[in-house]
């Protein structure tokens, strides 16, 4: 069951001030459009969403050479008086789709407010879903590695990792899609958000992205910055993106959100994994090394881990991860998830932009070093998250350098953060807000889990999101929004 990872991958009255934002008026009509509108693929079609589809270059150092197509979708206002723009977003990843995005958001309680001022659009990343899909002809054994390199106790471990990981890279690069891998970056995706601007008609957009998506909007706002008019960041990567040093904060995520999960194991007796939390962390460390020593149902220590850290994400997934302990524990059978039907694209797209963004260490003594000081500094994941992987192998020529994120631009990106999150730990959120300087303000929930909004229970960031994408208010600093037991 070594499921990807993290594939995938929420939320006091505070004085408010208004953004240096010009503010346009509510539009009677869609501005024109050279889209055409109409059914949404199988598979991504929900009521009052349409789709369309857009046409992109590969290389935009070379904007009249190939092409590949974009497919995005609209969720359109439906009250054209109130319609001030539109909303792209992005769930995260890098290697999810987008498209179904825009539906989920309503369907999960996006204000009516929100929904009536904006046409929200969605989009399948370049690579991912039905937008020129790239493929590492991944098998099934390699998809069922995941996104985390087996947990290494010794540098032997992670010496052997190397072949594998090696493996993957080879075959990325040799796939039929091979001739893409050059132009998977982030800040590709980024000029696509601004064609797909463009073709809709627009001055400027608004934005809301997750996660990865986090980076995504950073990336786009430092390349356009007069483009952008409120910039929502959610659950923030920090100032590099995806890069090692944010995977290896995976293992500091699951240090910082765990104890949400010992709380609740000490407040359910019935799942016997302990009466105090030290004992329910004493039994992640047991477990775990059962596991090492002999997988069960195919789920090893690694696998092990990286369910824990997975299922953190949200607190509903909380009963469903003691039941697992729980199997795992008395040798029960174990209540493992389907994973996604499109997972070889989900992790290729995933590889090809991680090891492109960025480089990463290319040396096997480089990674050893890194996990040992990591298995020492957080030792429930950090033997994995600091292991060697793809990128290592990754090809070292890079057709531009990262985007810098800095305070150049307009005063216009509210950064949203709960205290807790495994996925994308505060500490990250916060390096990402000096960086942007006087671009941004912060708003902090103490709550644990990966996203805030509209997600999540804390009402005090949930309105202060609401409040900047409808009236262009944001609060006057930043902004830490206490802890609301029971909401």
């Amino acid at each position: 069951m070594r499921r990807s990872l993290s594939l995938a991958l929420a939320l006091a009255a505070v004085a408010l001030a208004a953004t240096a934002l010009p503010t346009s008026s509510a539009a009677a009509t869609t501005p024109p459009s050279t889209l055409r509108w109409g059914p949404c693929p199988e598979g991504a079609d929900a009521p009052g969403l349409e789709c369309s589809t857009l046409r992109v270059p590969l290389d935009y150092r070379d904007p009249h050479g190939r092409r590949i197509e974009m497919v995005i979708s609209r969720l359109a206002s439906e009250k054209p008086a109130q319609r001030r723009g539109v909303l792209l977003t992005n769930p995260g990843g890098p290697g999810g789709s987008g498209l179904l995005y825009p539906a989920v958001l309503a369907a999960s309680g996006l204000p009516q407010k929100v929904l009536d001022s904006y046409d929200i659009i969605g989009f399948d990343p370049r690579g991912v879903g039905r937008s020129t899909p790239v493929t590492c002809d991944l098998t099934q054994e390699q998809q069922g590695r995941g996104n985390f390199p087996p947990y290494a106790r010794t540098a032997a471990d992670v010496r052997r990792a190397a072949g594998p990981a090696r493996k993957i890279a080879e075959q990325c690069n040799s796939s039929r899609t091979a001739w893409m891998l050059p132009h998977m970056t982030t800040a590709n995706t980024a000029r696509d958000m601004d064609r797909i601007r463009t073709a809709l008609g627009e001055p400027k957009l608004s934005y809301l992205g997750a996660s990865y998506g986090s980076y995504l909007g950073a990336v786009h706002t430092a390349l356009f910055p007069r483009r952008g008019d409120r910039i929502v960041l959610d659950s923030n990567l920090g100032p590099g993106g995806y890069d090692s040093t944010a995977m290896r904060l995976f293992a500091r995520g699951l240090e910082d959100r765990f104890p949400d999960f010992a709380a609740f194991a000490v407040a359910h007796p019935e799942y016997g994994l302990g009466a105090t939390p030290k004992q329910v962390t004493a039994k992640f460390f047991e477990l775990a090394e059962r596991l090492d020593a002999k997988p069960r149902q195919g789920v090893d220590g690694t696998a092990f881990r990286g369910h824990t850290f997975d299922s953190l994400y949200t607190d509903g997934s909380m009963p469903r991860l003691a039941e697992f302990w729980q199997a795992v524990d008395t040798g029960g059978r174990l209540p493992l998830p389907e994973p996604p039907a499109d997972l070889e694209n989900l992790m290729a797209a995933r590889f090809a932009v991680v090891c492109q963004d960025t480089r990463w260490p290319g040396t096997v003594r480089e990674y050893q070093r890194n996990v040992a000081l990591d298995r020492v500094r957080y030792p429930m994941l950090g033997g994995s998250t600091a292991g060697i992987n793809p990128c290592a192998f990754w090809p070292r020529a890079r057709t531009e350098p990262p985007v810098r994120i800095t305070d150049r631009g307009p005063s216009n990106v509210l950064m949203l953060q709960n205290e807790r999150d495994p996925g994308t730990p505060l500490v990250g959120a916060r390096e990402l807000r000096r960086a942007f300087g006087g671009r941004a303000t912060l708003v902090t929930a103490d709550q644990g889990g990966h996203g805030v909004y509209p997600y999540g229970r804390n009402t005090c960031a949930n309105e202060a999101a609401t409040r900047f994408l409808t009236t262009g208010e944001r609060p006057a600093r930043d902004l830490a929004c206490g802890a609301q037991p029971g909401k």
